[in-house]
């Protein structure tokens, strides 16, 4: 059985491609008079249960299973589909409040490096 996601479709889009998936993911929640359900409290609630399905995939996992975990063509379409759930709710959850995702990111990263420079946080995870 071929998987339905090879290579360019693993590279994941570009902004702009971001963006047109926003609005993608608008028009299907449009199509089926869905946005009324779409408010900030819903949208972070279904974001939390898909992670938790994504969590679930790892569950009882040793740490070296886990790495190989996108060894098995099934459980690779899992981890796969969970991560568009997961990505799918954030972007509309984002859409919904505003955010640019991208730029929230960039931020965040910029924070990070202030609070964590190199050589005083070495091999300690926040």
């Amino acid at each position: 059985m071929t998987d339905p996601y090879d290579a360019e479709r693993d590279r994941g889009p570009g902004p702009l491609e971001l963006t047109a998936l926003q609005h993608r993911l608008a028009e299907f929640a449009a199509a089926r008079n869905w946005q009324p359900h779409h408010t900030p409290k819903n949208l972070a609630a279904a974001l939390s249960v898909e992670a938790s399905e994504l969590l679930e995939i790892f569950q009882w996992l040793t740490p070296e299973e886990s790495a190989r975990v996108m060894d098995d063509p099934d459980t690779a379409h899992r981890v796969r589909d969970e991560v568009a759930d997961v990505l799918a709710y954030l972007l509309q959850f984002c859409e919904v409040l505003g955010v640019d995702p991208l730029t929230a990111l960039a931020a965040k990263i910029d924070r990070n490096e202030r609070r964590f420079p190199p050589g005083e946080s070495n091999g300690h995870s926040p």
